[in-house]
């Protein structure tokens, strides 16, 4: 989890495209190039020496090898602008997916021309390292050809002195000079195939970091799959803290039966959704036990905990595909009969209907292309589709207006009918009917009961956000009225 919200899209999807292009380029390289020239060197060095003598056979010898060392030397030196440029390079990337993910807050708040200037700034950047990179490489390239021109000129005047002396005739110089000039060909490809062999090393890095990034919550060796057979929901002494100086959950302890209905109530930041992420496991309690049908969610397989669980998210997102695709993501393996007969108990088969293409509606990015009423009953049909054991109502309701949320209440108890429910609640109208409510504050449990004996305890918390909240409806309603031109 840690990982993903500290993840940027755009940067990663760059860091995976160069990562996987790169390993096909290192097999092409060392393969198929690097070991053939490498042989074509060592076979050119032997030739010399036998054909002509040890002399033109060492001038060969420490050209290559001049050459090679010059090679590694300015290729491992200018290694951190090539560096440079792919962090700037996944900088950008960023910035343009960012933006794109964000257009509607960019309309909102008519920032075109900032996000084109920002993007305009990460693309100067860019092409500054860019262009020290290309300046690094031309140095490198001049300095190649000057040890290679430096060593034939040496060698054609040994030559030349030995056909004016008569040790040579003038085919042997000519046969050197062609075969000097063929076997500096491939050295000139081992030093572009190894600069282009390190850059991808280089590529590689960002990857290997994501490679090696392993997830901190892990099944244990011998992890059972987790049987629900009612559902009995415990959270036995919890602590969690996301850093150790700050606790977030203080000893909470709590038991839902199965098939009945917990509401978690509280300010912002009292530890609601903590811990809807410690019953899903999306992170290790610092303390304590969770436990389903008596059995510790640390010791069961991770997949058959979520499998088991089903979920109603405050903001639903859904992927940029058909809405059918999109509710048969509760259980893959649906048939059309059932993913139709989830719609309906979600209220939401006739609207569906009512478009074009029915089930094939392509959703848009995000689901964007649907009002936040309907993506909510896409999400509740994906949940009935699911038929877990265990429901998940995280403020369901929340985003929603006041007559969307009436209309979805219906769908959610339908949700909820004969299954075990944790409800994270906003709005205190919606869970007037919860077996028991848990008032969280500060990460511990203050007050617990039924509605009807929290709103009765004198000076508590969950009175008073009762009270808050009916004056909250009054004045809304009171202002409602008096905007209407007939209440006159």
């Amino acid at each position: 989890m840690n990982w993903h919200l500290s993840r940027k899209t755009g940067a990663m999807l760059r860091i995976v495209d160069r990562g996987t292009s790169s390993i096909s380029n290192i097999l092409n390289y060392l393969l198929f190039n690097m070991i053939p020239t490498i042989v074509d060197i060592i076979v050119g060095i032997v030739y010399f020496i036998t054909a002509f003598n040890f002399w033109y056979g060492l001038i060969v010898f420490i050209t290559m090898l001049a050459y090679l060392v010059i090679t590694v030397l300015i290729t491992e030196w200018r290694t951190k602008f090539r560096r440079t440029m792919n962090n700037l390079d996944n900088v950008k990337s960023g910035v343009a997916v960012d933006s794109l993910l964000n257009f509607e807050t960019v309309k909102y708040y008519t920032a075109e021309s900032f996000e084109v200037n920002r993007y305009k700034k990460a693309v100067i950047d860019y092409q500054r390292a860019s262009w020290q990179s290309s300046a690094s490489l031309s140095l490198l390239n001049v300095t190649q050809s000057l040890i290679i021109s430096l060593g034939l000129l040496i060698g054609t005047l040994l030559c030349a002195h030995a056909v004016v002396a008569g040790n040579l005739t003038l085919g042997d110089f000519v046969l050197f000079c062609t075969y000097v000039t063929q076997l500096y060909l491939p050295l000139n490809f081992f030093g572009t195939y190894y600069r282009m062999l390190q850059s991808s090393f280089v590529d590689l890095e960002n990857m290997f970091e994501l490679l090696e990034e392993h997830s901190k919550i892990l099944d244990i060796p011998d992890a059972t799959v987790l049987t629900v057979r009612g559902g009995k929901i415990e959270f036995q002494n919890v602590n969690f803290c996301y850093i150790a100086e700050r606790p977030v959950l203080k000893n909470i302890s709590f038991t839902v039966e199965p098939g009945k209905k917990l509401a978690l109530v509280g300010q912002t930041g009292s530890g609601k959704s903590t811990v809807i992420r410690l019953l899903f496991r999306f992170y290790e309690p610092s303390g304590g036990r969770i436990l389903i049908d008596d059995q510790d969610i640390s010791k069961v397989k991770q997949k058959s905990l979520r499998q088991a669980i089903g979920v109603v998210p405050q903001d639903t997102v859904l992927f940029n595909d058909t809405i059918g695709y999109n509710i048969r993501y509760g259980r893959i393996s649906a048939t059309e009969e059932e993913l139709q007969s989830a719609a309906r108990a979600a209220e939401m088969h006739d609207r569906i209907m009512e478009f074009p293409d029915g089930y094939d509606t392509i959703v848009g990015e995000r689901g964007l292309k649907l009002s936040g009423g309907e993506k909510q009953r896409v999400a509740i049909a994906r949940t009935i589709l699911k038929a877990p054991r265990i429901v998940v109502l995280d403020e369901a309701t929340s985003a929603l207006d006041t007559g969307t949320e009436r209309l979805i209440q219906g769908s959610l108890e339908k949700v909820c009918e004969n299954r075990t429910t944790v409800m994270v609640a906003h709005r205190l109208s919606t869970i007037l009917h919860a077996d028991e409510i848990l008032v969280l504050h500060a990460g511990e449990i203050v007050e617990r009961g039924r509605h009807e004996d929290l709103i009765a305890i004198p000076g508590g918390r969950y009175a008073a956000l009762w009270r808050q909240q009916i004056e909250q409806n009054d004045s809304s309603n009171s202002n409602n009225v008096s905007l209407d031109p007939d209440s006159e």
